[in-house]
C-alpha cells in the first residue's frame, strides 16, 4: 500500500469517527440545509457565513462546551469550517468534504476491475 493511499485512508477514518457520534451527524444534517433548520440571525447570513454555536447549541439541547468539542472535532475531520464574527463563532458544512467521505467510503467496497 503506498503512502498515499495510507494518508488517504487515514482521512478518511478521521472523517467517519466524526461521523459516527449521533450528535455530530444530526449537527452536519441541519447544516447541510441551514435556512430550513434555523431562524434568521442578527450577526452573520446563515448559508453564506454559516450558523452560531449558540443556534446550535440551543437546537441539540447540550451544553455549550459540548457543542464546541463536537464542532472541533468536526473541523479537524474538515468536515465544517468556522468563522468569527463579533463574539461569536459560525460553523458552515463543507459539502464537498462530506461528498468525498461518501464517495472514498464506497470506493472501499468496490470490486477490482
Amino acid at each position: 500500500m503506498s503512502d498515499y493511499i495510507s494518508a488517504d485512508l487515514l482521512s478518511t477514518a478521521t472523517a467517519l469517527k466524526a461521523l459516527a457520534n449521533e450528535n455530530r451527524l444530526q449537527i452536519l444534517h441541519w447544516l447541510s440545509d441551514p435556512e430550513q433548520h434555523f431562524p434568521p440571525q442578527e450577526d452573520g447570513d446563515l448559508v453564506r457565513d454559516g450558523v452560531c454555536v449558540g443556534f446550535i447549541t440551543e437546537k441539540i439541547g447540550l451544553r455549550q462546551p459540548t457543542v464546541t468539542n463536537h464542532m472541533r472535532v468536526l473541523q479537524e475531520a474538515g468536515l465544517v469550517t468556522s468563522k468569527k464574527i463579533k463574539n461569536w463563532v459560525f460553523y458552515k458544512l463543507v459539502r464537498s468534504r462530506a461528498d468525498a467521505i461518501l464517495a472514498d467510503t464506497a470506493r472501499l467496497w468496490e470490486e477490482p476491475e
